[in-house]
């Protein structure tokens, strides 16, 4: 058993988990949460505009990386491995991000190729599922970037048999398509066809009518889960695992474009750096779901475990 810090810096979030992680003599390996923690840093505002990290979207992310830096030297940590994905692979100025880091740190970050990081995410993801529910095809939606794996799960291994990351997600398709608060029909119209364009490249590489169970991981679909349910604040017991159809989907997706900003602020459930671009996740959200709907898989599977528990898997 040994100690591992997990930090994944993401378009919109930054997140830590410090873990204990087991390996039994049969190769399997679980974790168990010492500390886990997210922030919404919003590290790739603006760049899809232009091109470049901007310095306040820096600072933040420099200010919560120091916090996570003294709580995983306090617990203890003997590895720790950072990965950044889609705002530091498009941005001019990222070695400013990687100076940053290494600085408050002290390790390099590392920006994972979009496959890398679609393994990683179905890793984490499927740990938890039976082997007999597969195949598995595990969506994350991020701020900038949208993941799709297929693959198996036989209790101890994972088997990746394809994937694929486009550049769509909540904060790019927000910032490209839904300019008012709420957003008129007409923009959300375009949204939903910037989503299906762009999406259409994942389905074109990835075999989704092989898939027999849809897990959505991260904040987006985590979110929705929660609105669904209708609970009062987020509880990440009462949401990993929880089924939504896509009656369910659609319903929430309306419910939120319906809404101004003060609105989606007022959900018990509704993390404050997600309402500008909840509306925008929901909309790729939804697009997944009538994708796979026409092939048959009509539910979506929430899951709290990701490309965060993947990082600490690899470390071991």
């Amino acid at each position: 058993m040994g100690r591992v810090a997990a930090i994944d810096c993401g378009t919109n979030s930054i997140r830590l988990l410090v873990a204990d992680v087991t390996v039994s003599d049969d190769g399997s390996r679980w974790l168990r949460d010492v500390h886990r923690e997210m922030r919404v840093v919003r590290l790739g505002e603006g760049v899809d505009a232009t091109g470049v990290l901007a310095p306040g979207a820096l600072e933040r992310t420099r200010a919560a990386l120091a916090d996570y830096t003294a709580v995983l030297r306090r617990k203890g940590a003997e590895r720790v491995r950072m990965v950044a994905t889609s705002a530091t692979r498009d941005a001019r100025n990222r070695d400013e991000f990687f100076d940053l880091t290494r600085a408050v740190l002290g390790v390099e970050a590392e920006v994972i190729s979009g496959d890398e990081e679609a393994r990683l995410s179905f890793t984490g993801a499927v740990a938890d599922l039976d082997a007999p529910e597969g195949p598995f095809l595990v969506s994350d939606v991020g701020g900038g970037s949208t993941e799709l794996v297929l693959g198996s799960w036989d209790g101890v291994r994972a088997d990746v048999t394809a994937a694929r990351s486009v550049d769509i997600g909540c904060v790019r398709l927000t910032e490209r398509c839904l300019r008012d608060d709420p957003p008129t029909a007409a923009q959300v119209e375009e949204a939903v066809a910037v989503a299906t364009e762009v999406l259409g490249e994942a389905f074109a590489a990835v075999p989704t009518d092989r898939a027999k169970t849809w897990i959505g991981v991260a904040g987006t679909v985590t979110t929705l889960v929660a609105l669904a349910k209708g609970l009062p604040a987020y509880d990440s017991d009462e949401i990993h695992l929880s089924r939504l159809s896509l009656d369910q989907v659609r319903e929430v997706t309306d419910r939120l474009l319906a809404l101004d900003h003060d609105g989606r602020a007022a959900l018990g459930p509704m993390h404050p750096g997600r309402v500008d671009v909840i509306t925008g996740g929901a909309l790729v959200v939804r697009t997944l779901a009538e994708h796979l709907a026409a092939q048959g898989v009509r539910e979506l599977v929430a899951g709290e475990h990701d490309i965060l528990d993947g990082i600490a898997f690899s470390l071991v």
